[in-house]
């Protein structure tokens, strides 16, 4: 490849498109950069208006630290105005879209796209995460712990443990197994979590429900008592927004509990009298899917999780439609949330003959964004689902699929969620620095740039075994995969406990929902002090919320991932390496002329020397990764 291609560059950052978020006739100046002594004739700016396509040439506006840049204008019309460049040389015209340079003409799926009407939750590009499964995390207030014995599920008792023991298996604890965890617990700790640079939390489900996990959900319109009740969710969402802090909910709108006071199947905790099970005629008959025999639809043919039937209008307007439904209740104050994080987003209302996810997805929208424009729309999904991130749907997913399962597999991990398959476990291939930035870019390259800056990454959550407890992750390697996280654009998800190295298990929910561990000085580890470091150079550097991000280097087992914006860049460098190898990086495609200093912002060591004003030679030692900022030009 010709070197100048590397320094080929736009995004949908303000620092290439004059107006992010247009409005209809509105004109778009839009730019592109690359190096200035480039062998680029002419540069035409591609884009589709009323289904014809058009080319607009480019003028050279600019050069700064090395590099040219090049302006059209392109009207907006339409609610999606699609783009991308043509780059004309002596011999070849090449096309350049969010996923790269092709010397063949591009079809449409990766071009940069402009939505007229979409509203970014501004927040979240630069937000720090923090999941807390809330039964784990602290018991503020010990008079409301669930008692040993207190009721029975399925004949099993609710058992009371103490904070320091190891979770049982499910087979003995039957997600009954309590610690007292709860929500003043929680707001004991927002300074904590302040101090180590948290600027949002994400609550797994805090409604009332048997379980630990409470997504076998029982009432959606009031928080469980034992985590203190609606009283300590208001107390809470008041001092969290008080420090400048956000916090948004779980919730399975998919599915509730058998025993759910619509559905009350066993008479838990509501009198038989009341429910659909019990009665035929009870207005939540409706509700779900029944059956001959009163048989009844259950979620993946789990019949403690009976599915909810939205073709019920009724049940529309409980859920989201009304103006005291759930979804709303919860958004206003005195709770005053700042989004929703939908369980099995990916399943809802798909139900063999009756698919009606297409139908209510907007519709909830909708519903949500009436009562808080800025609201978090959070969407458990852990593939392929661009088609849901183009502006009327989801804002993000949980980013499993460009951010977990990639990474976790670059270091070494079978694919999360191949690895659940018995055939596809243990097949021993080594996944290349090519293939992870082909994973990450196969997802990012289809949506508008404002999703790029809306993405969840995460490395763990209640569904996956932490990665520092498998023995096969080495600690340099675990530092990779947390750079990785912190550098791609969006917002990063710490789970509870992971700075604080918290025990655990492989093979099991139960192994990655240890309680947390405060009786330990873990404020003095390696990996608290990496968590925070993390944290705040997000929050206080806008090239890690506000700016691009480009792949520098990925070949064999190590690439290099810059994030840049103005006069700052920063370089990721994760290396899976088993020798140690030198890597020529390009630095100059982003501007800059070397890395600043020679020990990288985690206290590394660099070995590193300039080329030709251009680019840098880096020699990385088997398996070593560094986070490095930039000297400018």
């Amino acid at each position: 490849m010709d070197t100048w291609l590397e320094s080929v560059y736009s995004d949908g950052t303000a620092a290439f498109v004059s107006q992010p978020a247009p409005r209809k006739g509105d004109s778009v100046k839009i730019s592109l950069r690359m190096y200035e002594d480039a062998p680029v004739r002419h540069v035409l700016l591609w884009y589709l208006r009323n289904g014809t396509e058009h080319l607009q040439a480019a003028k050279a506006v600019r050069r700064e630290r090395g590099l040219v840049y090049y302006e059209a204008a392109m009207p907006v019309t339409e609610k999606r105005m699609q783009y991308h460049f043509y780059l004309v040389c002596d011999g070849c015209v090449y096309f350049y879209t969010q996923r790269g340079v092709t010397t063949y003409m591009p079809d449409r799926t990766y071009d940069f796209v402009l939505l007229t009407d979409y509203v970014q939750p501004a927040w979240v590009k630069d937000a720090v995460f923090y999941q807390i499964f809330p039964e784990r995390f602290c018991n503020g207030d010990e008079s409301n712990d669930v008692q040993p014995g207190e009721y029975a599920q399925e004949g099993h008792p609710t058992l009371h443990m103490q904070w320091t023991d190891r979770p049982p298996s499910y087979e003995k604890g039957r997600c009954l197994d309590f610690y007292g965890g709860d929500l003043e617990g929680i707001r004991q700790k927002i300074p904590y979590l302040k101090d180590l640079g948290v600027t949002a939390l994400y609550l797994n489900p805090i409604f009332r429900a048997p379980s630990v996990h409470k997504y076998d959900c029982v009432d959606y319109f009031h928080v469980d008592p034992h985590f203190g009740g609606d009283e300590a969710l208001a107390a809470l969402s008041r001092d969290l927004h008080a420090n400048g802090m956000k916090l948004i909910l779980d919730i399975s709108i998919n599915h509730t509990g058998a025993n759910h006071r619509w559905f009350n199947r066993d008479g838990m905790f509501f009198d038989t009298s009341e429910g659909a099970y019990h009665d035929p005629d009870a207005p939540e008959r409706g509700y779900y899917f029944f059956g001959e025999g009163n048989s009844y639809h259950g979620w993946y043919g789990n019949d403690n999780l009976p599915t909810l039937n939205y073709t019920s209008q009724a049940l529309r307007d409980a859920v989201y439609r009304g103006e005291d439904s759930v979804l709303k209740k919860w958004l206003k104050p005195p709770y005053s949330i700042d989004g929703w994080r939908f369980d099995v987003a990916d399943t809802f209302a798909r139900n063999d003959d009756v698919q009606l996810a297409d139908e209510l997805w907007p519709e909830i929208r909708q519903s949500i964004r009436a009562v808080n424009d800025q609201a978090y729309i959070l969407a458990e999904d852990w593939g392929d689902c661009a088609a849901s991130l183009q502006g009327d749907v989801w804002d993000s997913p949980m980013n499993y699929y460009g951010c977990a399962r990639p990474i976790r597999q670059f270091f070494g991990q079978d694919d999360l969620l191949m690895s659940r398959h018995p055939l596809l476990k243990n097949v021993g291939y080594k996944m290349t620095a090519a293939d992870l930035e082909a994973r990450v870019m196969q997802h990012l390259a289809k949506l508008p740039w404002a999703f790029w800056e809306n993405q969840f990454n995460l490395l763990d959550s209640h569904d996956v075994s932490r990665l520092h407890n498998d023995p096969a992750i080495p600690p340099m390697a675990y530092r990779g995969a947390v750079i990785f996280q912190f550098i791609l654009p969006g917002a990063a998800s710490i789970y509870y406990g992971d700075e604080a190295a918290i025990g655990g298990r492989l093979g099991s929910n139960e192994g990655c929902r240890y309680p947390m561990p405060w009786g330990e000085d873990f404020q003095s580890g390696w990996m608290y002090r990496l968590y925070k470091t993390m944290a705040h150079l997000k929050g206080e550097h806008e090239a890690l919320s506000l700016g691009g991000m480009k792949f520098l280097y990925a070949d064999g087992y190590i690439a290099a991932i810059a994030r840049f914006w103005g006069d700052e860049a920063f370089v990721a460098v994760l290396s899976a390496s088993q020798r140690t190898e030198t890597v020529r990086l390009p630095l100059g495609a982003v501007g800059a002329a070397g890395f600043d200093g020679r020990v990288d912002l985690l206290g590394e060591p660099m070995d590193w020397r300039p080329l030709d004003g251009r680019s840098v030679s880096l020699t990385v030692p088997a398996g070593t990764c560094y986070l490095a900022r930039c000297q400018m030009k």
